[in-house]
């Protein structure tokens, strides 16, 4: 692929695939173009990168990118192509055509094995779906049909890297007593604070920047994740939060330091799935950008989706983690939220699942990472 004529082909490809499908929700065709040109993407500083497209009898009938993260490959002693952004109609030869194409293109490159869905960074969709075909989808996820992991296993070669877990996590109508006198505990006992920022602060004060800076710290250890650059969080800052109701974005301080230290943070947004559903193939124009403002500040959803949750490690045995959630249930409450997406979990993470274990929960998603040797030539 070369022409941004072959770009918007290979992001279109999934609205035609999914037109009929109650259950995926497309991702913003501007969203797309972003992450995937090289000139607007940060991640291309060490990244790299090619698209491909599928045809049989001279219809298109699938898509995937390979890429190459030689930072995550040097952070975990790795020889990595990944695959991402795959989707092909039910044909055994569509799918073996594109992930071969993925392995050549790995060869190529020096590459030892293949692995995915992943995208660049731990930012982007990872992961196939492998349970919960039935679920609505989620702006930060995959929703793939049935036939993708059947395909993977009739491929034969495949086998399991990571596998995540994902959660509908039940709003309580009020803060749990037991959460409620821990919070106040913690608070006491470690001078801790929960409070939400301003735009002020964030924008022109430098904690847009302290926010990513503590993502990079809580995430570091995590399955192929690869420390976010400067450029890349000044980036994320730009594209995340102008639009964010800071209501639900509460940060931890610990004011036993002179600086009030950053020590956590919860990025909740309410559910944009509905409402990407009815821009018309991921457009914002001529009404979509209205159906996201009423998700985003008008709160026309009963979902919000728990972005990422964050805390220092040596935060975490401190309760934190209920900190945040003791701000963040009264307002839930108060927008009329009802449930909340957990977004995906590594299945082996206990410490992560473990933070909802003061809500009403149901294991409602799977999804899974595939690897594959690459044969040399």
């Amino acid at each position: 692929m070369v022409t941004k004529g072959d770009l918007k082909t290979f992001i279109e490809f999934h609205y035609d695939l999914y037109k009929d499908s109650p259950y995926d929700v497309p991702n913003l065709y501007s969203d797309d173009v972003k992450t995937l040109s090289k000139d607007q993407n940060a991640a291309f500083d060490f990244c790299e990168a090619e698209y491909f497209l599928a045809y049989k009898d001279g219809r298109l009938c699938g898509r995937v990118a390979a890429i190459v993260n030689h930072k995550a490959n040097k952070r975990w002693g790795r020889k990595s192509v990944r695959f991402g952004w795959i989707d092909f109609v039910d044909d055994i030869d569509v799918s073996r055509a594109l992930l071969k194409a993925v392995e050549d293109y790995g060869r190529e490159k020096g590459m030892e094995e293949v692995i995915g869905p992943l995208g660049f960074t731990d930012f982007d969709p990872e992961g196939m779906l492998t349970m919960g075909f039935e679920e609505l989808g989620t702006m930060a996820t995959i929703y793939n049909y049935d036939y993708y992991p059947r395909h993977m296993e009739q491929l034969g070669g495949w086998e399991k890297d990571n596998d995540y877990v994902e959660f509908k996590i039940y709003v309580p109508e009020e803060v749990p007593a037991k959460m409620v006198k821990i919070s106040e505990l913690i608070m006491k006992r470690y001078n801790l604070r929960v409070r939400t920022l301003s735009k002020q602060e964030i924008f022109k004060g430098g904690m847009g920047k302290k926010i990513f800076g503590l993502i990079n710290n809580t995430f570091k250890d995590l399955y192929g994740f690869s420390e976010l650059s400067d450029k890349q969080i000044a980036q994320y800052v730009d594209m995340y939060l102008p639009l964010a109701d800071l209501n639900l974005i509460p940060v931890v301080e610990d004011w036993t330091t002179d600086e009030h230290k950053l020590v956590g943070v919860g990025i909740t947004i309410p559910s944009l799935s509905y409402a990407l559903k009815k821009c018309r193939r991921g457009r914002l124009l001529p009404f979509g950008w209205w159906h996201l403002l009423r998700a985003l500040k008008f709160h026309k959803t009963n979902i919000v989706d728990l972005e990422m949750i964050g805390v220092l490690p040596e935060y975490r045995s401190k309760g934190v983690n209920a900190l945040l959630f003791y701000h963040l249930i009264p307002w839930y409450n108060k927008y009329g939220i009802e449930w909340g997406e957990s977004q995906v979990e590594m299945e082996t993470n206990e410490n992560v699942q473990s933070q909802w274990s003061y809500f009403n929960t149901v294991n409602h998603k799977r999804r899974r990472c595939f690897r594959k040797a690459i044969e040399k030539a």
